[in-house]
């Protein structure tokens, strides 16, 4: 885990993509989907550095997808530091955040306080 890398604006897990070799994140200007991400624009406007800070809850751009939704309320919740000790305790247990292209154990799930429980416990 690159822990200094964190968490994305949306609540993905860039300190654990497998593609961040080649991506600067969202907090970069090098970032590759400056110029469509819902979530960039919104949260720029806002002054705020990522979307578990903004007080409304909404499901624009990749919130609309489950896992960046549960980490983003998950930040909320307990904050982003208990996020990463979460998402580093899971990965030093053995779940995969991707396991083939960018599917993991995070994506198993259609109910977000399921996934949320599993961020927490790293069990199913």
């Amino acid at each position: 885990m690159k822990r200094e890398l964190g968490i994305a604006r949306c609540g993905l897990a860039c300190c654990l993509c497998s593609e961040n070799a080649e991506c600067g994140g969202c907090t970069s200007e090098e970032c590759h989907d400056k110029d469509w991400c819902e979530n960039l624009k919104c949260s720029r406007e806002k002054g705020i550095s990522n979307c578990f800070l903004c007080e409304s809850d909404c499901k624009k751009g990749l919130l609309a997808k489950i896992k960046p939704y549960a980490f983003t309320l998950f930040a909320k919740r307990y904050g982003v530091e208990a996020l990463l000790d979460c998402l580093e305790r899971n990965e030093k247990n053995g779940v995969v955040y991707h396991r083939e292209g960018i599917n993991g154990d995070y994506d198993d799930f259609d109910d977000v306080e399921e996934l949320i429980a599993f961020i927490k416990s790293g069990q199913r």
